[in-house]
């Protein structure tokens, strides 16, 4: 299994990865279904985002997202998303973890990530890689600007 960085020849393909609106809602809080391989080649568009596919014998299996935000020292996970051919292998908390080290290695002090509150499958997956849910002060913060009330964690 390697980490690579994304390339946008894949975005189609993993644009296909939600198999539901409610998929697409939970993984990138969009409302568009079917995604657009177009949306996800746009979304490396921003500089201070970095993609990575997780990919076996050349074959696209998780897909993430580093958010990289240098004033306030501090790297975001973000929309993470296992093939379905492939959920169910362990393979979405892999990626977690080599994104985790992307992101350490990167010098930031603080890595958190945010999580749909319906998502419990993810929220377990992000807990086995050593994330914990933030205290309800802090969250009520950071959802005051969110269109829904996230469940939010940070690597310990």
């Amino acid at each position: 299994m390697d980490l690579l960085p994304f390339s946008a020849a894949h975005a189609t393909t993993v644009a296909t990865w939600p198999l539901s609106a409610t998929e697409v809602a939970m993984w990138c809080g969009r409302g568009e279904f079917p995604m657009a391989g177009e949306t996800v080649a746009a979304w490396q568009q921003d500089t201070d985002v970095t993609a990575h596919l997780l990919v076996e014998d050349e074959q696209p299996l998780a897909y993430g997202e580093l958010w990289f935000d240098a004033e306030e020292d501090e790297v975001e996970l973000a929309r993470i998303i296992v093939a379905p051919e492939a959920r169910g292998r362990g393979l979405g908390r892999e990626l977690v973890r080599g994104l985790l080290g992307e992101a350490r290695g990167s010098g930031h002090s603080d890595v958190f990530m945010r999580v749909h509150p319906d998502n419990d499958r993810a929220l377990r997956c992000y807990q086995g890689a050593d994330f914990v849910i933030v205290g309800p002060e802090l969250a009520e913060t950071w959802n005051a600007v969110q269109p829904v009330d996230y469940v939010w964690l940070r690597h310990q």
